[in-house]
Parts: C-alpha cells; sequence; structure tokens
C-alpha cells in the first residue's frame, strides 16, 4: 500500500540467511493486527532478504506499529543466533 496523504509507510529490509526461518516465526503476529490502527506486512524477497512494510493513518500510530515489529524482528534474529550458538 503506497503512502497517501491519510496514510504513512515505512518498509524496512533485513538480510539474513535466516530470513526464511524469521518469516515463519513473525507470521503469527499478523493474526492480531486486525484490529490495530496500523497494518503491517511481511515477505521474503528473494532467500535472504526480509521485508516489512508497516502503513498507518497517522506517524503516532506508525511510530507504535514500529517499536513493536522492529522489536519482534530483534528477538526473533537474538533467537536465531542463541539456537545456532547451541549447535
Amino acid at each position: 500500500m503506497p503512502a497517501t496523504p491519510d496514510r504513512h509507510r515505512a518498509v524496512f529490509r533485513f538480510y539474513s540467511p535466516r530470513a526464511a526461518d524469521h518469516l515463519a516465526a513473525l507470521e503469527p503476529e499478523l493474526a492480531g493486527e486486525e484490529e490495530m490502527r496500523s497494518t503491517a506486512s511481511l515477505r521474503l524477497d528473494g532467500e535472504d532478504c526480509l521485508e516489512l512494510e508497516v502503513t498507518a493513518p497517522d506517524i503516532p500510530s506508525l511510530r507504535a506499529a514500529l517499536n513493536m515489529w522492529l522489536r519482534l524482528v530483534r528477538v526473533a534474529d537474538d533467537t536465531a543466533a542463541l539456537a545456532d550458538a547451541q549447535s
């Protein structure tokens, strides 16, 4: 969804050899998005890139959604790193 005067948009791309694992770990979080002011989408862009797109009607809503989603991506990445270290 492109940004419009009544919607704000942010797109982040995270490059990792485990991008597909991160997507699988984060997809369940999308189910709780129905009643949020913001919307988020996740997709793979190639084999090693996870793309996060967040849109919201105003800057405070966009900021709040980005705080949540960026934290979730960091936790997924930290968890994957711990799993790798245990192997």
